[in-house]
């Protein structure tokens, strides 16, 4: 995981970018995994694959609205999302004071297996090609290679 630019994003001349919001409602989680995948139709991308971006887009949008904002309906989650070429990216960013993405614990480490949190971040992880944060801890980036 690294330090980024939340205004670094990827761009080009065949990028398809889009911004929206969500309220910070659980309801919605789905709602903007599909609104990313709806994008991604016309790419005939492979079934695992757009597994693992729905995964991740859920669970960055989870985390967001949960731990991020609070289930604070009056904040909102915003979602960047695009592709360059043969990149997905992705950027979710939540009001919330942040957290310290460093000291998430290894859920996979024995004294963790029982223990609740950071199955979500674990997960990002391992499915996308690259995850970074910023300094906050309130914006994830997500990259993966399609």
């Amino acid at each position: 995981m690294k330090n980024l630019e939340a205004s670094a994003f990827l761009k080009n001349d065949e990028s398809m970018d889009a911004t929206f919001e969500v309220p910070s409602e659980i309801r919605y989680i789905r709602k903007a995994s599909e609104r990313v995948l709806k994008g991604l139709v016309r790419r005939r991308l492979n079934a695992s694959v757009l597994f693992d971006i729905r995964l991740c887009v859920e669970e960055a949008v989870r985390n967001a609205i949960v731990h991020g904002n609070g289930l604070d309906k009056r904040l909102p989650v915003k979602v960047t999302y695009g592709i360059d070429g043969k990149r997905f990216g992705i950027t979710v960013e939540d009001k919330g004071r942040g957290f310290n993405y460093k000291r998430v614990p290894d859920p996979t480490k024995e004294k963790n297996i029982w223990r609740g949190g950071g199955r979500g971040v674990y997960l990002i992880n391992y499915l996308m090609d690259r995850v970074e944060f910023n300094d906050k801890g309130n914006v994830i980036k997500m990259v993966k290679y399609i």
